[in-house]
C-alpha cells in the first residue's frame, strides 16, 4: 500500500511530496485492465476521503497535487466568472446552468463547469446533452465558444486527468458512490479562464473546509455562497451569506427578490426535464423560479465587477428573462452544434 493511503487511514496528515508520488504511481500504470491492488487502493482512497475529509494541511496538499497537473486554461477572459454547486443539499433544477445562460445574456463573459448527476436527478452535464449542446473539448474550443456566444460550457479536460485516471483504474466500479467527496472538491479543481467564480455550497458541503482552500485557488477569486435552506444556490426565500474575498455579504431573504415560495416551486423536473428548463429560461416557471435564476444570475454579474449595486444587476436579469434572452442564447447554442455536424 502507497505510504500516502496508509497514512490518510491512519489519520495522520499527508504532505505534499506524498501526494506527488501517490499520482505518479498511478501515471505509470498502463491503459489496460487494473490489477487487484490498484483497484483496491484506489477505492479506499476514495472511501475514506467521502466518509470523513482530512486534516486542513492533508486536504491543501491533496488539491495542490491535483491542480498543478491540470492543463494550462490560458489567461482569464476579463470580467468573466464560472457558476457552479457542491450538490447534496435539496433537489432543485438546473438552477446554475438558467443562471449561467441570463449571466451570458446580459453581456458577462461566462464559462460553466458542472458534471453529471452524483446526488441529483440530472447534473448540468446531462442536462446540455439533453438539449444539444456542445461541451468545449479543449481551452482553444472554450476560447471559440467565449468569443462567439459569450458563454462556454468547458468540457471535462478542465479537471485534473489522475481524476479520469482514477476512473479507469476502478472500472467496473464507478465514481457514483464517491460523488459526495467529488462534488465538494470538483468545484475547485476545474481550472478554467474566469476571473471569479461563484460557488454555491450546500448543507452537506464542509463550509469551514472550502473556506480554507479558497485563497489557494488560482487564478480566480472564489465566492461562496450559504443559505439557512441548506441548497447550493441563492435563494430569494431564504437568508443567504456570501464569503468573498472582500469579506462577507449578508442577503436576507427578500432583501433582493420577494421572499414568498419554498423549495417545492424550485422541484427538478426529470419527466419534463428540457421543456421545463427553457421554460424557465423565458419565465414561464413560475415567479419563485424566475426570482431565483435573477438572483444568481445577479451575484454573477457583481462577482464578474459589471455591477456594484444588486438592485441594478437583479434589474438586469429579470428584464432578461422576461425577453425571453436565455432561453434564445439557448437555440442559438443547440443549432451551432445541428450546424456544426453536418459541416
Amino acid at each position: 500500500m502507497h505510504p500516502a493511503l496508509t497514512a490518510l487511514l491512519a489519520g495522520r496528515p499527508v504532505p505534499l511530496e506524498a501526494w506527488r508520488s501517490w499520482w505518479e504511481q498511478l501515471e505509470q500504470r498502463t491503459l489496460g485492465p487494473a490489477r487487484d491492488s490498484d483497484r483496491a487502493q484506489a477505492a479506499a482512497l476514495l472511501a475514506s476521503l467521502t466518509t470523513r475529509l482530512p486534516d486542513p494541511s492533508t486536504l491543501a496538499a491533496l488539491t495542490a497535487s491535483l491542480t498543478e497537473r491540470s492543463p494550462d486554461p490560458g489567461p482569464p477572459v476579463p470580467g468573466s466568472v464560472n457558476i457552479v454547486g457542491t450538490g447534496g443539499g435539496p433537489a432543485t433544477f438546473n438552477l446554475s446552468t438558467a443562471a449561467a445562460l441570463t449571466a451570458a445574456a446580459m453581456g458577462i463573459p461566462v464559462v460553466k463547469t458542472g458534471s453529471r448527476a452524483y446526488t441529483s436527478a440530472a447534473g448540468s452535464v446531462d442536462l446540455l446533452e439533453r438539449l444539444g449542446i456542445t461541451l468545449s473539448a479543449g481551452p482553444g474550443a472554450t476560447a471559440d465558444h467565449l468569443a462567439e456566444h459569450n458563454i462556454a460550457f468547458a468540457g471535462p479536460h478542465v479537471y485534473p486527468p489522475q481524476l479520469t485516471r482514477l476512473a479507469r483504474i476502478l472500472f467496473p466500479l464507478t465514481l457514483k458512490p464517491f460523488g459526495a467527496f467529488l462534488n465538494t472538491l470538483g468545484p475547485l479543481l476545474a481550472t478554467v479562464p474566469v476571473t471569479a467564480q461563484l460557488t454555491g455550497v450546500s448543507h452537506t458541503a464542509p463550509l469551514d473546509a472550502l473556506a480554507a482552500l479558497a485563497p489557494t485557488v488560482r487564478g480566480r477569486a472564489l465566492w461562496l455562497a450559504v443559505n439557512t435552506a441548506g441548497a447550493d444556490e441563492l435563494l430569494p426565500f431564504a437568508d443567504n451569506t456570501l464569503h468573498t474575498p472582500a469579506g462577507t455579504v449578508h442577503l436576507p431573504a427578500g432583501s433582493v427578490a420577494p421572499a414568498a415560495g419554498t423549495l417545492a416551486d424550485l422541484a427538478p423536473r426529470p419527466q419534463d426535464l428540457t421543456a421545463h428548463f427553457l421554460g424557465a429560461l423565458q419565465g414561464r416557471a413560475g415567479p419563485t423560479a424566475t426570482h431565483t435564476i435573477a438572483l444568481n444570475a445577479a451575484a454573477l454579474a457583481l462577482a464578474s465587477g459589471r455591477h456594484t449595486r444588486w438592485s441594478a444587476a437583479y434589474g438586469q436579469a429579470l428584464d432578461a428573462l422576461a425577453d425571453g434572452a436565455p432561453r434564445a442564447l439557448t437555440e442559438r447554442l443547440r443549432t451551432h452544434r445541428k450546424a456544426a455536424a453536418h459541416a
